[in-house]
């Protein structure tokens, strides 16, 4: 059954944007059909899998718009073995474009149609932010991924984004849930990411994921050379958390058809 996550949180700089191209990639690398869907102005993810988002003609701002379809716009991600539906700088007014259109936060969903039996995964990279774009990854999802860090300020955007995820649910996507918390950037001699880390798993127990991604320097180098972690060193430890997070899901997945 076909799998669509969103990796949102509210705030920036959790690891977002790394978490989506990464997980994409070591997905890829189990041999599963995965289209990441770059729904931030930033085009982080675009460029972080290789592909120029300056050079774009189409991107899912047209799709959003309705000119254009998924299978006109998106992109395959060279050698990392994933397609991507790219973002360039346009989406930044889709925002305004998109208030008066009808169904507008349903038009990723209803985009989606389309192509959705080509893949096994898709990973929605939303914005750090609650608007139109995040609304549109939200309502095309089945369930949600937040990566955070395990500080004092991230429990606070966390409880925000947790009722958020509930309106949702209640006016808009009803069959939409939280999949996941994932802790990044985790530091384990840190005495206050150890608190908060036990708290999460206290508090939302199987929902934590065993996986942990630290903090690592290959993880931040590789957008620069325009790959994921995995085609940049395949031995870091930020490469080897992701597909170690990559075989969590899959067996956890697995459970859930089997039973």
């Amino acid at each position: 059954m076909i799998k669509i996550l969103a990796v949102t949180n509210q705030k920036g700089g959790v690891g977002k944007t790394t978490t989506t191209v990464n997980l994409a990639a070591s997905l890829a690398v189990a041999k599963k059909r995965v289209l990441l869907i770059d729904l931030d102005p930033q085009g982080n993810a675009t460029m972080g899998s290789g592909i120029e988002k300056r050079d774009l003609q189409i991107s899912v701002y047209n799709v959003l718009l309705g000119n254009k379809t998924i299978g006109q716009a998106r992109k395959t991600a060279g050698a990392c073995g994933y397609d991507v539906l790219p973002s360039s700088r346009d989406l930044a007014g889709a925002e305004v474009e998109l208030i008066d259109m009808p169904n507008r936060e349903m038009r990723l969903r209803d985009s989606l149609q389309a192509i959705i039996s080509e893949y096994d995964y898709i990973l929605i990279d939303c914005p750090p932010a609650l608007n139109l774009l995040t609304l549109n990854g939200l309502c095309a999802a089945k369930t949600v991924m937040i990566p955070m860090q395990c500080e004092y300020y991230a429990l606070e955007g966390l409880s925000d984004l947790v009722n958020t995820i509930r309106k949702v649910r209640a006016d808009l996507n009803p069959t939409l849930e939280i999949e996941g918390l994932l802790r990044t950037m985790f530091d384990p001699r840190n005495a206050l990411a150890q608190q908060v880390s036990a708290q999460l798993e206290s508090h939302f127990g199987n929902k934590v994921y065993r996986t942990v991604i630290p903090r690592n320097v290959r993880l931040a180098e590789a957008p620069s050379y325009g790959v994921p972690a995995l085609y940049h060193d395949k031995t870091s430890k930020g490469t080897q958390a992701y597909l170690a997070l990559a075989g969590e899901m899959l067996n956890m997945h697995a459970k859930i058809e089997s039973a």
